[in-house]
């Protein structure tokens, strides 16, 4: 069917909007970032595998790639229900991964801004670490957009950030630099800061947006010093409220922030993406869920804004 073209979805930098894709289970309306979305298709037959998730159909090969397809019904719902011959594949690329999500039908692309989208309550996301990452006001329609990172982290957590290349490392001492973080998913949140202080980076400040940490950041005292407070800022791009790349345009066009290192860490990081973050001034961009790379890459920053302060 449709596939999405770079050109049409990639927004101008650091504007701090979204294009979400709606899409329907069960009548009920749900979102995905189109920067997720590599094309959609008409539902094809699936070749089920043994000792799969539950919410695994299987696999399908549309052209020379395999893509596992996840019954996104079947996930959200936790019911078999009968597959429908106008369902759709939503085929998305995030954390260099391809993966079909079936859903009922494809509704609509809307545009909107990052302070559009609320972060949900727990009672209706689920709980702390919930699949509801945000609700979007879509016009007159209120979309729940879906943490993806999450679902498949759950469904193959070999996937997603994994400690043992924390252990890769070695014997590492321990580094009070302060580091800030922008993260929106509670699970991926967890098992950053998690990491990091096994990385022997202990002080660590956790932002659930980029509004968060801009705000936050703007409270520093003029008098106090700047790096004692924050010495390396690393964000998400996907967040409600405020993104990643707006965050770092913020940073990076202020002149008393400009100069502390910043890292994009998501699960977008493509070709055009790292357009965008290198033209806003992020000083390293790299893909979830690479962790042990993001130990190293802030063991270098940190130690080469050291090297300018001296």
């Amino acid at each position: 069917m449709a596939e999405m073209h770079n050109t049409n979805i990639l927004l101008e930098s650091g504007t701090n909007e979204i294009e979400i894709m709606e899409f329907t289970i069960e009548g009920n309306l749900y979102g995905i970032n189109v920067a997720k979305v590599k094309e959609i298709m008409i539902a094809a037959p699936v070749k089920p595998m043994p000792h799969a998730h539950a919410a695994v159909e299987g696999i399908y090969k549309p052209r020379e790639e395999v893509l596992t397809v996840v019954d996104l019904p079947k996930y959200l719902n936790g019911e078999n229900k009968h597959k429908g011959e106008r369902d759709i594949f939503i085929i998305t690329n995030f954390n260099k991964m391809f993966i079909a999500f079936r859903v009922h039908s494809v509704v609509q692309i809307s545009r909107i801004s990052w302070t559009d989208i609320q972060k949900p309550d727990k009672t209706v996301s689920g709980g702390a670490e919930g699949v509801a990452t945000g609700i979007a006001q879509c016009g007159e329609d209120l979309v729940t957009i879906l943490d993806f990172e999450r679902i498949v982290a759950e469904i193959a957590p070999e996937t997603s950030i994994q400690m043992e290349e924390i252990d890769s490392l070695g014997p590492r001492s321990r580094n009070e630099k302060p580091i800030w973080i922008a993260e929106d998913s509670v699970l991926l949140s967890k098992m950053i800061e998690e990491s990091l202080r096994k990385a022997g980076y202990v002080n660590l400040q956790m932002f659930p947006n980029g509004r968060e940490l801009w705000d936050e950041l703007n409270r520093i005292p003029k008098e106090s010093g700047l790096f004692e407070q924050v010495a390396l800022i690393i964000t998400d791009i996907e967040m409600p409220q405020m993104d990643g790349h707006r965050l770092t345009k913020l940073v990076k066009d202020h002149q008393r922030f400009r100069d502390i290192p910043l890292i994009i860490f998501s699960s977008l990081i493509s070709d055009e993406m790292r357009i965008k973050g290198r033209d806003l001034g992020a000083d390293e961009q790299l893909t979830k869920p690479e962790i042990g790379h993001l130990v190293s890459v802030m063991d270098h920053l940190l130690l080469r804004a050291q090297g300018g302060a001296d």
